[in-house]
């Protein structure tokens, strides 16, 4: 057995001035795909780089310092990556509002995602310098629980609610639009961390053996089945596909980790497999969504507005872009109808080609898999819950919408995380970052100094280590 001063010799360094290296080369994703995007789309640099770059450099520094001084231990790699994914997204919306403005149509998104991106670090930097122990947000775990059930109702409230695609899950407050699910889902996570940390030893229980199977108790389905009927209800009065599978699956996951039990799983996926059946069964947009997925070039036709236009759009453009793309202004994804939201990834398939989503991909790998690192090293439960939580949320988003939009799965609707145009969907993620951020720093951070008492018990193994320090 090896002895207790070994492990105490083991400290993560704070790794800053790394982060400040990968930063950097992040920047240089994202201004030099701006420049990029002018260089191809009208063969010269834009005259707005340099205030372009400045803003965003400016934005990435403020975070990085607040890193620093709240944070100093917290995970290296996060913000350069989520700093790259922003600054790629705000090229190809830009590339986006050119062919736009070409065309007779001109949107000015690029610039309304950098407010949005400046809100986002902002929020960033309040989460990191007023919550200074994660640990804080477990005595609001029925609070949280109940804002998020809140805002899912928010957008069915009349004169508040709007219906936008279909989908009724936008509130409107003055000028501005803002759908409440993706803070409902940053919240949902902080209640069933809590719950399951209070509860998992009685959920973790088994019941009858089926198959080799541990089923659950019958008397413990009670909070899968109320996930269950919530995601469902979303699926039926806001007509959000994306979100009812996110909700439910985040749950599951989430049960899964805490209790270590494989019969929640298969619990879970009967239950799944009945709700999409109900679905298709009974809800017209729930069926089109599975025959368009089936068969999109029989709902295709050249009309804009057509069933299956968008997704035979994304297709075409998709194969044409090859391997390596077409390059910045050389396709036509502004043919493809909302690119710069639901079906960016498209958009970047289409002039970075299957390279460019790739790279993509892999980066949602990194920030996923360091979400994972830090629920592993993490001291506490419910910080470990979170983090697998917050894990969870980019994964399973990921998997929806690039799923949907490579028709792998049918389409559900939600947004490319810190890639797609959306002020509540980047907001809500850059808040999910801080979080991570905070546990990581809490969990990186070394043990309290012993110095005192490794010299006081003659210990000398101790009192090397504690002095290497």
């Amino acid at each position: 057995m090896s002895h207790p001063g070994a492990l105490m010799g083991f400290v993560h360094r704070r790794r800053r001035g790394a982060e400040l290296f990968l930063l950097i080369l992040a920047l240089v994703v994202g201004v030099g795909a701006y420049a990029a995007v002018g260089l191809g789309v009208n063969g010269e640099v834009p005259v707005d780089l340099v205030a372009y770059g400045g803003w965003l450099a400016g934005l990435v520094l403020a975070a990085h310092v607040t890193l620093r001084l709240t944070a100093p231990y917290a995970d290296p790699v996060l913000l350069p990556l989520v700093a790259a994914l922003n600054g790629l997204g705000l090229a190809v919306i830009h590339r986006l509002d050119l062919a736009k403005e070409e065309a007779g149509k001109a949107h000015d998104f690029a610039q309304q995602q950098l407010i949005w991106m400046t809100l986002g670090v902002a929020l960033f930097v309040a989460t990191l310098v007023l919550l200074r122990d994660h640990r804080i947000l477990q005595r609001f775990t029925y609070t949280c629980g109940l804002a998020a059930v809140v805002l899912l109702l928010l957008p069915l409230v009349p004169g508040l609610g709007t219906t936008i695609n279909g989908a009724r899950i936008w509130i409107h407050l003055g000028p501005f639009s803002f759908q409440p699910g993706e803070v409902a889902k940053v919240l949902l996570v902080i209640t069933f961390a809590g719950y399951l940390v209070l509860h998992r030893d009685a959920l973790a229980l088994a019941g009858r053996r089926v198959l080799f199977v541990d089923l659950p108790r019958g008397r413990d389905l009670g909070p899968i089945l109320a996930m269950w009927l919530i995601s469902l209800g979303v699926l039926v009065f806001q007509r959000d596909l994306g979100s009812s599978l996110l909700f439910f699956g985040l749950f599951l996951v989430m049960l899964y980790v805490a209790t270590e039990r494989f019969g929640w799983l298969l619990v879970g996926g009967l239950l799944f497999t009945a709700g999409a059946w109900a679905g298709y069964q009974l809800f017209d947009h729930v069926r089109v969504r599975f025959e368009i997925w089936l068969n999109p070039m029989d709902f295709y036709s050249d009309a804009d507005g057509a069933k299956s236009y968008q997704i035979v759009e994304a297709m075409f453009g998709m194969g044409w872009g090859g391997l390596i793309g077409r390059g910045f202004g050389g396709g036509s994804p502004e043919r493809i109808p909302y690119a710069e939201s639901d079906f960016i990834v498209a958009a970047i398939g289409e002039e970075l080609g299957l390279t460019g989503v790739m790279a993509v991909v892999l980066i949602y790998g990194l920030i996923v898999e360091r979400a994972l690192r830090t629920a592993l090293i993490c001291r506490d439960g419910f910080g470990k819950l979170v983090a697998i939580g917050l894990a969870g949320v980019f994964a399973l988003q990921v998997f929806v919408v690039i799923g949907g939009v490579t028709k792998l799965i049918p389409l559900t609707g939600l947004t490319t995380p810190f890639l797609s145009y959306g002020g509540s969907s980047l907001v809500a993620n850059w808040v999910i970052i801080a979080l991570l951020a905070r546990i990581s720093d809490q969990a990186r951070r070394p043990p309290p100094d012993l110095t005192g008492e490794a010299e006081i018990s003659g210990d000398e193994d101790a009192t090397q280590v504690v002095r290497m320090r």
